[in-house]
């Protein structure tokens, strides 16, 4: 999935860069850039509930060894930090 995404951003930067109107590719940068934080607020959502479903029993020291991160860090991932 990561190449497919990389690709389809690169894709579209590169549409992007071709459009000659100045205030059309502001529009678009800007529609790019919002469709972008939409994607990470819903990845980081996405992410929190991931995280409260490994805590289940587990304390945060496991949980972020199972995610490759201290357990603090798998805390303030839970907490949308």
């Amino acid at each position: 999935m990561t190449e497919a995404l990389t690709s389809a951003i690169e894709s579209e930067t590169g549409r992007i860069t071709g459009i000659e109107d100045l205030l059309e590719r502001f529009r678009a940068v800007r529609e790019f850039r919002e469709a972008m934080a939409t994607g990470d607020r819903i990845g980081r959502e996405m992410e929190k509930t991931i995280v409260a479903e490994l805590k289940e029993g587990r304390p945060w020291r496991e949980v972020g060894e199972l995610l490759g991160v201290s357990g603090s860090r798998a805390e303030q991932i839970a907490k949308g930090r």
